[in-house]
């Protein structure tokens, strides 16, 4: 009786902190079974708070989806370094343990933060305290409010009522909506960080620079792939992940590399989920190697973890499963996160060899793919998307930038025939692209700029209607629309495979240039990412080149850079008044230095 007595008591005390955790929610306020009920949390409550000698922060911090006023702050405290082996909690139920991984605790730990202007922390603007368990794998989110826009913060968190804490973390708000921004923004765009294949030095670059002022990822953050016997890091769990305690386990792996740790410590971050984070080449029903309920739970578990332990927000959802969502950066330009791949996506390129091309279900995906019922992203998103543009329009928001994951532009061989090759980029889904085309055309929308990642190579290109728009002058950039600028990957090898030479990847840049009039540059050597320079004028976009993945440094090349100026909806084109230069790759209109 005393017992029960006792677990009552605790349960009623720290009811409303445990809600302060918002890891506990579910991702989609319409899919209950992923968030782990209060409820059930309270009642396992049995024992004393972990003191602050039994708990560590085992993961860093990381603070992300910023917006004027408030910021998401991430961190994990926990009893152990191992993750949690629960299940997928379904609606209500008790979960159910496996026999790996830590076992479940019926005592909490308990986290407080403060936020200020000085990195002293003498300043605070922002406090709050709240409770985590062994249920949400020892995670913790908070949304920090009370914020100033384009405002820097620093932040700290620590045990309750004790001296241990985390380190000191640094974040920045967004501008206001309709405020005029006072000077240029900068960003960071990376996709497709691979752990075995490399180490991160295209975050450890920026680090060093401290060069941006915020991070976006466009997807691939972790990979789902048991490594190879060559490959040169080992991450945990030492198999394919399909598990809540896979995803749990591989993504604790990648959050100990200490060069995206501090990335995570330096920057907001505003990701997104490409394929990997599931399963490779996955869609609305499956993916190359799972389908039906077994893909579904597989599904499940991995966005569970993604939302626990990723610095984003729980979308105001209208449906399940959904990650996009958009930013207003004051009156400069609008930011419009994409799920080009999970949400809602028609059947893509599955089997087969070289990632689909050859193979597979290749013939079933090049007769659909012109289908105007097919979608890349759902129809429900894409009304969604379509919005935003107009919207972002007309409210003159200076530019529109869209992150996006596979590649938007059209891109041929021109070998055998001028056919796509890589159905599972938008070229896989036609009647999809063209209303993206018709948006912007018809509603007269200007500034738009895709970004894309996924392939692992670097692409810069006009976006043309193709035989639409009174047509397109690839000297000139005459009758396009937008420009798109795609990333190579942090880590992902090459999509010719392995290190292949330059002697070798150049020429073939050099052929794909020549075959796709809309493709103005193009690399397949460098790993790396891109920065762009955000003003009214203009933005400047500079690509780098990773030398050495097989040892952790700062080092990076600076391999092209471009201008995209105002009202032109192209990239600019003469050099010698800040037009592309390339020092890698294939360059139209221009020379590889």
């Amino acid at each position: 009786m005393l017992r029960l007595t006792a677990a009552l008591s605790l349960a009623g005390v720290v009811s409303a902190s445990f809600e302060n955790n918002l890891a506990y929610l579910s991702p989609s306020r319409r899919h209950a079974s992923l968030a782990v009920p209060i409820s059930h949390v309270q009642k396992r409550q049995t024992g004393s708070l972990y003191t602050a000698a039994e708990v560590n922060f085992t993961h860093g911090i990381a603070s992300g989806d910023p917006y004027a006023n408030s910021v998401i702050l991430w961190t994990r405290l926990s009893p152990t370094t191992e993750n949690v082996a629960s299940d997928i909690v379904p609606e209500g139920v008790v979960p159910i343990y496996g026999d790996e991984g830590a076992p479940p605790s019926s005592r909490a730990a308990c986290v407080e933060y403060r936020i200020g202007t000085d990195e002293a922390l003498t300043q605070v603007v922002d406090s709050g305290r709240a409770y985590t368990s062994s249920e949400v794998d020892w995670t913790v989110k908070f949304e920090a409010t009370n914020l100033q826009p384009f405002t820097t913060y620093h932040y700290r968190f620590n045990v309750c009522s004790s001296s241990k804490s985390s380190p000191l973390g640094r974040t920045k708000t967004i501008p206001s909506k309709t405020q005029s921004v006072p000077r240029n923004i900068r960003l960071a765009v990376y996709s497709c960080s691979n752990y075995p294949e490399g180490y991160f030095n295209a975050y450890s670059a920026v680090n060093a620079k401290d060069s941006a002022d915020y991070i976006l990822h466009l997807g691939d953050y972790i990979y789902e792939y048991k490594a190879s016997s060559t490959d040169l890091r080992k991450p945990l769990p030492d198999r394919e992940t399909y598990t809540l305690y896979d995803y749990r386990k591989r993504t604790a792996t990648y959050r100990l590399d200490p060069d995206l740790s501090l990335s995570h410590q330096k920057f907001p971050w505003i990701p997104v989920w490409d394929d990997h984070e599931v399963a490779d080449n996955s869609y609305k029903d499956g993916s190359k190697n799972s389908n039906g309920e077994e893909f579904r739970l597989r599904k499940q578990a991995a966005v569970r973890s993604y939302f626990e332990w990723m610095p984003i927000r729980q979308v105001s959802m209208d449906d399940s499963l959904r990650i996009w969502r958009s930013f207003s950066l004051g009156d400069l330009f609008d930011l419009i996160m994409l799920d080009t791949r999970q949400y809602n996506r028609d059947v893509t390129v599955l089997g087969g060899s070289l990632g689909g091309l050859i193979g597979g279900n290749k013939k079933e995906v090049k007769e659909q793919a012109d289908w105007v019922n097919r979608t890349i992203m759902g129809f429900n998103q894409e009304a969604w998307f379509y919005d935003q543009l107009k919207q972002s329009s007309d409210r003159q928001a200076r530019w529109r930038l869209v992150g996006n994951q596979v590649i938007f532009s059209r891109v041929t061989i021109g070998v055998f025939n001028d056919e796509p090759f890589n159905r599972d980029q938008w070229d896989g889904y036609l009647a999809n692209r063209d209303r993206v085309y018709q948006t912007l055309v018809e509603n007269k929308i200007n500034n738009t700029v895709m970004l894309s990642g996924d392939s692992h190579a670097a692409w810069v290109s006009d976006m043309a209607w193709s035989g639409k728009n009174g047509g397109y002058d690839e000297k000139t950039g005459a009758g396009a629309v937008g420009v798109e600028l795609a990333g190579s990957a942090v880590s992902s090898s090459s999509p010719l495979t392995g290190i292949v030479p330059r002697w070798i990847t150049d020429p073939i840049s050099k052929l794909l240039i020549n075959k796709n009039p809309e493709l103005q540059w193009q690399d397949l050597y460098y790993r790396g990412y891109f920065e762009m320079d955000i003003g009214y004028d203009a933005i400047e976009a500079q690509f780098f080149g990773i030398p050495d993945l097989k040892k952790r440094s700062t080092e990076e090349i600076k391999i092209a850079k471009f201008l995209i100026r105002d009202g032109e909806n192209k990239l600019a084109r003469n050099p010698t008044v800040g037009g592309g230069v390339a020092y890698a790759g294939a360059l139209k209109n221009g020379k590889v230095q």
